[in-house]
């Protein structure tokens, strides 16, 4: 997770780093996968056999990969022995401190998959007593976990640095909380703790299908977002990058009106400002289709000048299906079209993640995966 890192290795590198990399650069390619000889790895990753077996002779008696007997092959000569990431031998704990009404978890296995659940209702808990229930939760998680615990995950609103400590999280009271610490104390487990719509972000470049450079928005009790960028997270020399709620995109009164938290993203966007908005209609008898389209196109201002920066290929939305999908998602193409050179930014993919609820718990995962094992 530090700042500028390549999510998954791909080549060799100077010898003074290369046993730690090449031991990555090895389970990426048996997570990725499965079921390869020695010298599948050695042909996909260019290292040589010698180095090769000795890099698997280790994770095989760390318990990280297991021999699954000989492949039946048509070659004369010894068939060769299948390799595959001993997938049952860890767990992770996974938590997602981003919605506005529940903090959940789960436990799941190193692919990806939920093995157990569980959630606190926040209610208006801030500060002390919110970090309190995580505490309650991770609790609760660890205990459910039937195999070694490799590590917990843990994606949280506002502005956290690479330490852990969230800097800020005003929806939650929190301001320059060690997390990371606190957690580790109590669990005596590695913790890794970032910005929920980052961890999101490694969700879908890991289970979900991210094509390339890419923006995850997230939309819960705030909004905020992820970039990817050539392979890379996108931190930002303040931890901020990706902050877009606080924009203001309220701009009816001309370039010279003064900033209004008002007439930020979030007072469009934001899960509890849209919800009223959308029972005010419905209470008035109105059509909800406006609101949502309104808040689309709020969106689709503050996203028209990130995609012609950066030349995104993709944005992918994240939060409740029935206020994003449709009206919402598709006013937000129609603006950022309107807003965008035609042919080079324009044609940027507008999409719902398929992960559902679920994504910040599975980035989670991945999180854990790429800080203990360097794979994801």
């Amino acid at each position: 997770m530090a700042p500028g890192r390549a999510l998954r290795p791909r080549t060799k590198v100077l010898p003074e780093h290369a046993r730690t990399h090449n031991r990555s650069l090895v389970l990426q390619t048996l997570y990725r996968a499965g079921q390869v000889s020695r010298a599948d790895i050695a042909r996909e990753t260019g290292l040589t056999r010698v180095t090769i077996s000795d890099l698997v002779a280790g994770l095989i008696a760390e318990g990280l990969v297991v021999e699954l007997g000989q492949r039946d092959d048509a070659r004369p000569g010894k068939p060769a022995v299948l390799l595959d990431m001993n997938r049952a031998a860890t767990q992770i704990i996974g938590v997602d401190l981003s919605e506005h009404s529940v903090f959940r978890g789960a436990v799941l296995d190193i692919d990806g998959v939920i093995l157990a659940s569980a959630e606190i209702p926040l209610a208006t808990s801030r500060g002390d007593e919110a970090t309190a229930k995580v505490l309650d939760l991770v609790d609760r998680l660890v205990a459910q976990a039937t195999a070694p615990v490799l590590g917990i995950g843990i994606g949280s609103p506002g502005i956290v640095d690479p330490s852990g400590v969230v800097i800020a999280a005003p929806n939650l009271g929190w301001s320059d909380l060690e997390l990371q610490r606190i957690v580790g104390e109590r669990t005596s487990l590695p913790v890794f703790v970032a910005n929920d719509a980052n961890v999101a972000v490694l969700a879908e470049h890991g289970f979900g299908n991210a094509d390339g450079d890419m923006m995850l928005v997230k939309v819960g009790h705030g909004v905020g977002s992820g970039l990817l960028v050539a392979g890379a997270l996108v931190f930002g020399s303040r931890f901020a990058a990706g902050e877009i709620g606080q924009v203001m995109v309220g701009t009816d009164d001309g370039a010279e009106a003064p900033y209004d938290r008002e007439k930020c993203l979030e007072a469009w966007l934001a899960v509890p400002r849209l919800e009223s908005r959308v029972a005010a209609a419905a209470i008035a008898g109105e059509p909800v289709a406006p609101v949502l389209r309104e808040a689309g196109q709020r969106l689709g201002v503050a996203l028209a000048p990130i995609i012609g920066a950066l030349n995104l290929s993709e944005v992918v939305l994240s939060g409740p299906t029935e206020l994003l999908d449709g009206p919402l998602i598709d006013a937000v193409g129609e603006t950022i079209r309107n807003r965008t050179m035609a042919g080079f930014h324009s044609d940027a993919t507008i999409r719902m993640t398929g992960l559902g609820r679920d994504i910040v718990v599975r980035g989670s995962a991945v999180m854990v995966l790429s800080g203990q094992l360097g794979v994801s």
